[in-house]
């Protein structure tokens, strides 16, 4: 199994999965400017990561990769066997993936929208304005739970990595207790620092 990664992007939830799941695994750093080169377009013509391969096996989409080593390894209890459960689960990584990165995307994103800095910072500032309330409804699922589900899942290393961004761009999240509790919970997770190390995004 090999996963092509940018340290600190959407990747690293598959790169913590993969840690908690045990099994051998390579890791391979992409830069930007070869993510539109022909080796890697080959990979992906979107020209994005995360690539997973394993064996012949090439997948693209977090939501696709996760959900893929849930079932290639339930030993490590990442999907649920219960229909509703499963249900569930999914519902929350749509949440995550649908809804919550597509909201950073607009700030990360927004010199794809416009070339005036004006209109740019409108982007921005309307996505981290949408993130805020996705995050407040994500507070409320937390109440009372250790993880968005109530038990340990595929979905949380990716809420995890998109809080992580929150951070980076100092969005506010401190009245949001559960949210706050939640990445904590995550930082000091023995897999979680694995993955971050190894992406140098840890000492």
């Amino acid at each position: 199994m090999k996963l092509y990664y940018m340290p600190g992007a959407c990747p690293l939830a598959t790169h913590i999965v993969l840690e908690w799941i045990g099994e051998p695994y390579e890791t391979q750093a992409v830069e930007r400017k070869a993510l539109k080169e022909p080796e890697f377009l080959a990979l992906n013509p979107v020209g994005s990561v995360p690539v997973f391969v394993d064996g012949d096996l090439v997948l693209t989409q977090s939501s696709a990769i996760l959900e893929y080593l849930a079932e290639k390894y339930p030993q490590a209890g990442l999907m649920p066997e219960d229909i509703h459960a499963r249900a569930e689960t999914r519902r929350w990584m749509g949440f995550v993936h649908s809804d919550l990165h597509k909201s950073f995307g607009l700030a990360f994103g927004k010199a794809a929208f416009s070339s005036e800095s004006a209109v740019q910072d409108a982007i921005a500032a309307g996505g981290i304005a949408k993130a805020r309330q996705l995050f407040a409804i994500i507070d409320k699922q937390l109440n009372g739970k250790d993880w968005i589900t109530g038990t340990r899942s595929i979905v949380d290393p990716y809420l995890y990595t998109i809080i992580r961004w929150a951070d980076a761009l100092k969005v506010d999240l401190s009245d949001l207790p559960n949210v706050v509790a939640f990445r904590d919970r995550m930082n000091s997770d023995a897999a979680v620092k694995a993955a971050l190390q190894a992406e140098g995004l840890q000492a």
